[in-house]
């Protein structure tokens, strides 16, 4: 039997990979190991890039749509009689409640797919629901409203410049195991020694020791959701000291700074001490050590989101980036520019609050309602209730807080279709499962995560094996999924079209386009002649030649297209290192980088308001998440090679907690919290502080009716059946995961 080799990006987290693949003759992949030619990631590879053969041939993986028949699932006739439910439940749904009656939860997997983001916001505008949920407000929303109200777009998020960067202060992040994220940095444990090697200095500010912990020069403990705290004092000593000031290279692009002065007052590092358990001159000499730097950016991420104050911590990060005049310069906090997004497109200045959720009248962001009130929204009965549910990817019922209450909400909807590969926790819910392609068969461009890339790169990766006869892309699925909720029956190719002219005629009527004034039937016949196989592969080729590196449809014959990346560029294309561009970014209503905007002070004033409020209960521990090298939130557990070894459920405590409630290594554990309770089996360490307790994100395999055969052998436990769906961020709708008040005690039976 012979053997060949194909190239793509894997597509199992944000690093961004490039794969060489071996297959046989069948088109199995028989053998993964790094690219060594992807000017990115240089060969390197972790254990879930290593395993993705294993993954694309995994035999719980569904090949056909099922149907719902009683309490199964059964296979459909076809994926035409699939879609013919589909579009006779949904409109059934439509006509009888409204288009409010149907939500839209797009999960974490959708965003690592070429087909989540081209196609997700055509099935929302298409149904005209606002309704609409995702993975983000249990993530990242809080970096999306940070950086809309500061720089005036919610998807402008600056990055840490690792190549460049002589001082990393890093806050509830742990890249050596997430492999970095809303940072897309390949070999985060290389580019970490890489600033030591060059004699800056890697500081980790963590409730736990991580793997990340390990690796840094400075590990600090931080109490769990005090966050907020710490920035606010390093705010305040850069203020005392005189270290921070408008900087030069910002001159005039700053409103807010005395605002921000009078707000940092009440938060000394003495006060808020006792708070983080951080003592006052460990604050002071971080403040001082990040000024002193010769550059320097400050990075946190989930551990700094997903908690009361996440927008809070957000904003501060930046807000240090701006004083320490860090921000978008070589070496500090920069804007990537991704070679598919036009530089003359402009967004209106960010607002929220365009509208409310129908029970908690929770305010609407980034277009979005906060997933932690989505049971609500279906359990409530009234005017507006939903009534359907489309899924496309993710699993809710494990990943969203009090995920129990969830589980058993969606029991009552009377219609829902799932795009997921896998019968699981949500999707064995589900009337109408409908799954993608194997990752082989998949066409691969990260649209949503190379604007978060540590250099300016791209990387295109055709289907490495097409899929069988009669087997519709991930793609096609969405498209037709909008067509059948826009309730006109047509082609889904005609979706495509009228996005394609759409572009191009927003394209050519905006100045400062590189093909301003031209006509768009023109430009949709040099589409049609680039040598694309597919709709999806005609946008993504409008989108490089409309980009900053693009070809302008022929205004500049040595740009990018896909047709050249695709066979000049098969590794994939370094654009070089991040450089300056707020000009390009800042959209603010004033044109200036806005430092302290009215609603974030106004949510200082409830942080200072906690500052000296002692705990309801003084023996509540707090619960944190983790993360392992070997698992990406619930959807890698299926994969022998990926649960074993460290990748296991288990309940990590400090070993004096342990002590105190007469628990060893092995004993279950049970923990209770206001919303739920759970068991887990203890892990003392003292790789977390005292008070603390850790539980990693993503298990629970353990509900009747899924078909993962592998997870449900290691089927751990849900840490979301003890979080709470009414702690929110109030500024981002973001659940607050960590941080979150357990009592234990030792289980008895």
């Amino acid at each position: 039997m012979g053997s060949r080799t194909a190239y793509r990006t894997c597509p199992l987290c944000e690093a961004l990979c490039g794969l060489e693949l071996t297959l046989d003759d069948s088109g199995t992949i028989t053998g993964v190991r790094g690219d060594r030619n992807d000017p990115l990631s240089r060969g390197f590879i972790c254990p879930k890039g290593a395993t993705l053969g294993r993954l694309d041939a995994d035999p719980d993986r569904l090949g056909e749509p099922l149907v719902r028949d009683g309490g199964t699932h059964v296979p459909a006739a076809s994926w035409d009689d699939a879609f013919a439910v589909v579009r006779e439940r949904l409109h059934d749904v439509i006509e009888r409640h409204g288009r409010d009656a149907v939500a839209v939860y797009l999960g974490n997997p959708s965003a690592h797919s070429i087909a989540g983001p081209l196609y997700g916001a055509a099935i929302i505008k298409a149904l005209g629901t606002r309704n609409v949920y995702t993975a983000s407000t249990a993530d990242q929303m809080p970096k999306h409203v940070s950086s809309g109200y500061m720089f005036g777009d919610p998807l402008a998020i600056p990055v840490p410049d690792l190549g460049r960067t002589a001082h990393l202060l890093m806050l509830g992040a742990n890249p050596l195991e997430s492999n970095g994220s809303l940072c897309s940095a390949p070999d985060f444990p290389g580019r970490l020694k890489a600033i030591q090697a060059r004699g800056g200095k890697v500081v980790v500010v963590d409730p736990r020791r991580t793997r990340t912990a390990d690796l840094a020069d400075e590990h600090v403990f931080i109490r769990p959701g005090t966050d907020a705290y710490l920035l606010m004092a390093l705010v305040r000593t850069l203020f005392d000291e005189d270290i921070a000031d408008e900087p030069e290279h910002l001159a005039g692009r700053v409103l807010g700074l005395d605002d921000l002065r009078a707000l940092a007052v009440g938060f000394t590092p003495e006060r808020v001490a006792p708070v983080t358990g951080i003592p006052a001159p460990v604050i002071r000499r971080m403040a001082r050590e990040l000024a002193a730097a010769p550059t320097a950016a400050v990075y946190g991420r989930i551990g700094t989101c997903t908690q009361a104050y996440g927008t809070l911590n957000s904003w501060l990060i930046d807000v240090l980036n701006v004083l320490t005049g860090n921000l978008d310069r070589p070496g500090g906090a920069m804007f990537p520019r991704a070679a598919h997004t036009p530089v003359y497109r402009r967004k209106r200045p960010f607002t929220t609050g365009r509208w409310r959720s129908r029970v908690r009248g929770l305010p609407e962001v980034n277009g979005e309602l906060p997933v932690a009130t989505l049971a609500d929204e279906i359990d409530t009965p009234g005017e507006g209730r939903i009534r359907a549910l489309i899924t496309i990817g993710g699993n809710p019922v494990l990943s969203v807080p009090n995920g129990t209450r969830l589980d058993a909400a969606l029991d009552g909807l009377e219609f829902m279709v799932s795009v997921d590969p896998y019968l699981n926790e949500t999707t064995r819910h589900a009337d109408v499962v409908l799954p993608p392609p194997r990752p082989a068969q998949t066409p691969h461009y990260d649209l949503a995560l190379l604007p978060l890339a540590v250099r300016d790169y791209v990387r295109y990766s055709p289907p490495v094996v097409p899929p069988p006869e009669g087997r519709p892309t991930e793609a096609e699925i969405l498209a037709r999924l909008a067509v059948i909720a826009s309730g006109v029956d047509g082609d889904p190719a005609a979706l495509d079209e009228m996005i394609i002219m759409s572009t191009l005629g927003k394209a050519v009527a905006a100045p400062g386009s590189p093909v301003h004034g031209r006509e768009p039937d023109e430009l949709r016949k040099l589409l049609l002649n680039g040598g694309n196989t597919s709709t999806t592969e005609q946008r993504l080729d409008m989108m490089l030649r409309l980009g900053p590196y693009g070809d302008g449809f022929g205004a500049d014959p040595s740009g990018l297209t896909l047709a050249r990346l695709r066979t000049e560029h098969p590794h994939g294309l370094d654009l070089g290192p991040l450089k300056p561009r707020l000009d390009e970014v800042l959209c603010t209503a004033s044109g200036r980088i806005e430092l302290c905007p009215p609603s974030f002070a106004a949510d200082a004033d409830r942080l200072l308001a906690a500052l000296d409020s002692p705990p309801e209960d003084q023996d509540r521990m707090l619960l944190i998440g983790r993360r392992h090298l070997r698992s990406n939130n619930s959807w890698m557990h299926n994969v022998p090679e990926l649960v074993r070894g460290s990748n296991t459920c288990t309940l990590q405590l400090n070993p004096s907690d342990a002590a105190r409630l007469g628990v060893s290594k092995g004993d279950a554990v049970r923990v209770q919290s206001r919303s739920g309770t759970l068991e887990a089996v203890a892990e003392p360490t003292n790789r977390v502080m005292p008070g603390v307790v850790s539980l990693p994100h993503g298990w629970g395999h353990d509900r009747p009716g899924t078909r993962t055969e592998v997870a449900g052998r290691h089927a751990g436990v849900s840490a979301n059946a003890v979080t709470d769906a009414r702690e929110i961020d109030p500024l981002s709708g973001t659940a607050v995961l960590n941080g979150v008040p357990v009592t234990l005690e030792r289980a008895t039976s």
